[in-house]
């Protein structure tokens, strides 16, 4: 590697695709959970769900962000970010739930999407260590973000439980 190009070096093309190949499964968990975060922001019903939807929909806002940023970084590796035929949907726990007044299944669905995207992420930043700082302070500031969503779902939670609703 040389130390003027870094990652952008010709002679880093396997660790820069196997970088972009991590990337491109972050665009992919950000995409979906956007679409989940949609439905769920729309579906839920009674006096309980306001507060979600609110969240859920400043949350859209921050994980269409973390996609146009983990698209971008692709693009400046010298990847190509794929288009919607090659999307395939993981997120099984962010689907609705049965019954639209169930947010206790909206909640517990956030926790398990963003707990799944900081495992991911923390590979990530333990794979760019040393070879891509760009990319590393990237994904850190993201994983910073995912860490505050679940803190604040787990925080509904908590509440539901002591309510006796969860």
């Amino acid at each position: 590697m040389t130390p003027s190009e870094g990652i952008l070096a010709k002679e880093n093309p396997e660790k820069r695709e196997e970088i972009v190949k991590m990337l491109t499964r972050a665009y992919w968990m950000e995409i979906e959970t956007v679409m989940s975060y949609i439905t769920n922001s729309v579906n839920p019903d009674g006096i309980r769900a306001q507060e979600i939807i609110e969240s859920l929909e400043q949350d859209i806002q921050e994980e269409l962000g973390h996609a146009q940023q983990f698209a971008a970084r692709i693009k400046e590796l010298y990847g190509v970010v794929p288009g919607s035929m090659e999307f395939k949907p993981e997120q099984s726990y962010l689907q609705p739930p049965e019954h639209q007044t169930d947010i206790t299944h909206v909640i517990n669905g956030v926790i398990e999407a963003e707990t799944g995207a900081i495992e991911y992420y923390t590979k990530i930043i333990e794979v760019t260590d040393g070879v891509d700082p760009v990319t590393q302070d990237m994904v850190i500031a993201i994983l910073h973000d995912e860490q505050g969503h679940r803190r604040l779902f787990e925080g509904f939670l908590r509440e539901f439980e002591a309510e006796g609703i969860a």
